[in-house]
């Protein structure tokens, strides 16, 4: 199984969180790049080294772009996601606090196909729930579901849409996994039709600070 890795920790603070996880890039979906809520008024060097680092093993990265629930304009946030391309050369995008309400699904749809005229190779949408049907169609991959491993245990629930093969379209993104239960959380994450999916031991603010555990169970 894939990992998709939202490292949101700078990385100047903890380099070794940085260093693991280029021992293992290749076996990501993909690395989420994220300087400061986005990409940032200007190039912070730290991530320019972390992201050509990064780029030099194959690893897919993605530039963080805020959509704040579908209230930023599709041209903001086109413009956010090619300064992440000129700056860290991202070749995709990872779409934030997605919209997933029925009556965004077309304006949704606009800005990912802007994305794409603009150049964007993969675009990952993070609705973070299940969105309305159609959603999942638009974007490589549907983030469906992001939280602690308590809430995906007792909280877990699907519509009928999302119970039916997704071609690999859909991720969950699971933290706080007690460490010996992290090939259970693998299991039901494929059972509940994830194809991408991130079991990590760490709590917030950064769960992927600490990825050994995951990256060692999608290996198998």
């Amino acid at each position: 199984m894939n990992l998709l890795i939202p490292l949101y920790v700078h990385p100047a603070e903890d380099p070794e969180a940085w260093r693991r996880l280029l021992t293992a890039a290749e076996r990501t979906y993909g690395v989420v790049i994220n300087p400061a809520s986005g990409p940032g008024d200007a190039p912070d060097p730290a991530f320019t080294a972390a992201a050509r680092a990064l780029s030099a093993t194959g690893a897919r990265l993605l530039g963080y772009v805020d959509t704040d629930y579908g209230v930023r304009g599709t041209e903001r946030v086109i413009a956010d996601w090619r300064r992440h391309r000129e700056w860290y050369g991202v070749d995709g995008c990872f779409l934030d606090r997605t919209t997933a309400r029925r009556e965004g699904l077309a304006e949704c749809r606009r800005l990912v196909r802007g994305l794409r005229r603009a150049g964007a190779t993969t675009v990952v949408l993070n609705p973070g729930v299940h969105p309305a049907p159609g959603y999942a169609r638009l974007a490589d991959l549907t983030v469906t579901f992001e939280g602690p491993w308590s809430t995906y245990v007792s909280g877990f629930s699907r519509p009928g849409w999302a119970a039916r093969p997704s071609s690999g379209r859909l991720c969950h993104l699971v933290y706080g996994v007690p460490r010996p239960l992290v090939p259970l959380a693998v299991r039901t994450a494929r059972e509940r039709g994830a194809a991408v999916c991130g079991p990590v031991t760490g709590e917030l603010p950064n769960p992927w600070a600490g990825l050994t555990p995951a990256l060692t169970e999608a290996e198998r």
